[in-house]
């Protein structure tokens, strides 16, 4: 769904899908693949509070690298934006109940393997993210959104093929709404990445664990207690942080662009 739409997206905006700098383009779909494939499997193996955990530490992973190759300012607002936004996470997932029990190491039930997996998908989602940066200044944003299924696509058939397993008619709708909102997610996602520092988009970010447990309430009648309360507070309060603190940088930015042009 995603490459039949990024087609459609781009041919209607008279756009070249094939861009200009096309090995960075494949890189950038080849880590963004890499990054859902480990995520998924962390998510199969590993209890949703771990993996949800782990995954988020790469807002911070992607202002450390952002600040390392492309020299994007670390601001302290930034930092304590990024530490609210993931002590929110931590709040709202509650990885105590997970690592609470009595015992040794193994009693914590968290194959070594996988949690290694989990950290390989942060990494590389802030990789891909950081690549996206380093694409804004030559590329159209929806060619590097074509390019993430175009790389996936292939990388993935494999597998699929290993294992096949047809989808009920339920089940195919599930994944026809999974594939249109993740086009329209990677298509803003992009343009905020584009228009933002790394680490400011990324840390308004943390804004989906708020986003997931209102679905969860809403859709399947999952529990809402205090400490997810509090973990979203927090999540908003580093969202509002990381949007006062674009502001700025955007003015700045913006103005930057002008002399350019002039």
């Amino acid at each position: 769904m995603s490459v039949a739409i990024s087609w459609w997206l781009l041919r209607r905006a008279g756009v070249d899908p094939w861009g200009e700098r096309r090995r960075l383009l494949i890189w950038r779909g080849l880590v963004g693949s890499l990054a859902l494939l480990c995520v998924y499997a962390a998510l199969v193996r590993l209890p949703l509070a771990a993996a949800t955990v782990i995954q988020y530490l790469y807002p911070t992973l992607t202002a450390l690298l952002a600040w390392l190759v492309l020299g994007e300012p670390l601001s302290r607002r930034l930092l304590a934006a990024v530490a609210l936004g993931w002590s929110g996470v931590v709040l709202v997932a509650q990885p105590g109940r997970l690592l609470g029990g009595g015992g040794g190491a193994g009693s914590l039930g968290l194959p070594p393997l996988a949690v290694l997996t989990a950290l390989v998908g942060a990494v590389l989602t802030a990789v891909a993210y950081v690549s996206v940066r380093q694409l804004r200044r030559t590329e159209h944003p929806l060619v590097i959104v074509f390019y993430f299924p175009l790389v996936a696509v292939p990388l993935s058939l494999p597998l699929v093929l290993l294992d096949p397993v047809l989808p009920t008619p339920t089940e195919l709708l599930w994944l026809l709404g999974v594939g249109l909102c993740t086009q329209l997610g990677q298509v803003y996602l992009t343009r905020g990445l584009m228009a933002l520092p790394a680490a400011r988009a990324t840390a308004i970010s943390y804004v989906q664990v708020v986003f997931a447990a209102l679905w969860g309430w809403l859709l399947f009648g999952e529990s809402i207690d205090g400490g997810t309360i509090a973990g979203a507070g927090l999540v908003l309060l580093a969202t509002l942080i990381s949007l006062s603190s674009a502001g700025a940088g955007g003015r700045s930015a913006t103005g930057e662009g002008r002399r350019k042009r002039h």
